[in-house]
């Protein structure tokens, strides 16, 4: 895990003379397409599940392209962005997203998909939050239990909405109850496993890696608040060597063959998809 933190704190150097900064080849977690036009990517869930490998393997032989995939969640995507070192983002933290694009230094915004969250833990749900009203009445309750809870704790979009909950509950969490894990989804999903931890996941995750998880159970969803919207940004035209293929990457991804890719991605291999297309996420937004 620090290895990662290090490296994504190291992933750039920047070149002298050009208004970006090129990302080192041990940065970059896949790369998808063989395309003379090369264009970078940060992003965390829609890579780890490989949804974003379905949408650029098609649109790399349309495009004759290549995208670079730096793995990361939505804080450190956006900081990525800011910084020049990546053509665009996809992430899913809607005021940020906003911020970004009224300080300028974001454009392009797009609404391309949605999931949810849910939250899951225990079986025998000793908070009883399965008997909630809301998602912040289940972190009440979580919290006067002093249940096991497992936090991302790593400014993602996850662990944004997370801690917009627990400022709706008036619930500063700490104490030996409240795990972080500074990692990614599937990860901290197998800690709350091993911990017989609550934990909030978005759908996507638990759709194709519950299995991972086998002592817990969805035990809250629902709540609008925890519909999850996905929009995808630019840097600024010049910012980026990238970004006139990262342009046409976001056409394709909001057109109705890229929302195609989105809407069926997991249904043959779950029975359901893992991931709303815009015309759902609008509704949210």
């Amino acid at each position: 895990m620090r290895r990662t933190f290090l490296k994504l704190a190291a992933i750039a150097v920047c070149i002298p003379g050009m208004t970006f900064c090129a990302l080192a080849a041990d940065d970059v977690e896949a790369t998808y397409g063989t395309g003379k036009n090369i264009f970078t990517l940060a992003t965390g869930s829609p890579g780890e599940l490989g949804l974003l490998k379905a949408l650029a393997e098609d649109f790399a032989k349309r495009a004759d392209a290549q995208m670079k995939w730096v793995k990361a969640g939505t804080g450190q995507s956006l900081k990525l962005l800011q910084g020049k070192k990546v053509d665009m983002a996809m992430v899913h933290a809607p005021a940020q997203v906003e911020k970004a694009v009224k300080d300028g230094w974001a454009t392009g915004k797009t609404l391309i998909a949605s999931n949810e969250f849910y939250i899951v833990g225990p079986k025998n749900d000793p908070a009883e939050i399965a008997k909630a009203s809301s998602s912040t009445g289940a972190y009440v309750r979580i919290a006067g239990a002093k249940g096991r809870f497992v936090s991302r704790g790593d400014n993602s979009g996850t662990h944004q909405k997370e801690m917009q909950i627990w400022q709706r509950a008036r619930v500063q969490p700490a104490g030996d109850w409240y795990i972080v894990t500074r990692d990614f989804m599937t990860a901290s999903l197998r800690r709350a496993n091993a911990e017989g931890a609550y934990f909030m996941t978005d759908s996507s995750t638990w759709i194709m890696e519950k299995n991972i998880a086998p002592e817990l159970a969805i035990l809250y969803r629902g709540d609008k608040f925890l519909v999850n919207t996905y929009h995808a940004l630019l840097a600024p035209v010049g910012a980026t060597a990238g970004h006139d293929t990262a342009e046409k990457f976001i056409a394709y991804v909001s057109s109705p063959d890229g929302q195609k890719v989105i809407s069926d991605y997991g249904r043959d291999e779950f029975g359901e998809s893992l991931y709303d297309d815009a015309a759902y996420a609008a509704k949210y937004e």
